[in-house]
């Protein structure tokens, strides 16, 4: 498990010739940090007596980054192995014109359910995005510049997850176009305002400082 190697050796993995784990994997870590992030301040707002009219919004809100920075964990291994199906599906043997068929059907099944997995990832650090977005100002003061890290790091994980998507949607454009158009204005709808959302909370907590 990728997730239970110390750093250095995931980044030593991450640097070798092997094509997993590579970007997806990368993009999941990016939007983990962004969540843990917000549960870090939301800990360190939680019980003090001067945010004590916050209190409940971010014990609320913690609930929903630590099952997003759990939801982002698993992803970092699910990623890796995402693409072996479609590796798989390549060596399925193809003598006759119904191995070809079951070949060819298979290689694109395997090709969306890749495509699914980094989808999971775009998903999840758009959530964190809007949640990071949601806390605002609102926390712990001198904690305030982890969430604008938070969401740089979300940020980072939604757009690299989305280059991930899209490398797979473009194999099956050519045999689903309906299938993968669907994909695409999801990936739109997550991308939809995220940069001037990012921005904006970004300026507005270097504003606090």
């Amino acid at each position: 498990m990728l997730i239970d190697k110390k750093i250095t050796d995931f980044l030593d993995e991450l640097a070798s010739n092997s094509p997993a784990p590579g970007g997806g994997s990368a993009a999941a870590i990016a939007g983990a940090m962004g969540a843990a992030l917000g549960s870090m301040v939301a800990n360190l707002t939680i019980g003090k007596e001067e945010y004590a009219e916050v209190e409940d919004f971010f014990k609320n809100k913690i609930a929903e980054t630590e099952e997003l920075r759990k939801k982002l964990t698993e992803l970092v291994d699910l990623d890796a192995n995402a693409f072996t199906g479609v590796i798989n599906s390549f060596r399925l043997p193809k003598d006759t014109e119904e191995q070809k068929a079951t070949r060819s059907a298979k290689i694109l099944e395997e090709y969306k359910k890749a495509a699914e997995v980094p989808m999971d990832t775009c998903r999840a650090c758009r959530k964190v995005i809007d949640l990071l977005d949601e806390m605002g100002t609102k926390g712990n003061k001198n904690a305030l510049s982890d969430i604008a890290v938070g969401a740089l790091c979300a940020l980072t994980g939604l757009k690299s997850a989305v280059h991930n998507v899209e490398i797979n949607l473009g194999f099956i454009k050519t045999k689903d176009a309906e299938w993968a158009n669907s994909k695409y204005k999801e990936l739109e709808s997550f991308l939809e305002n995220v940069e001037e959302i990012v921005h904006k909370l970004d300026e507005d907590i270097r504003a606090t400082f």
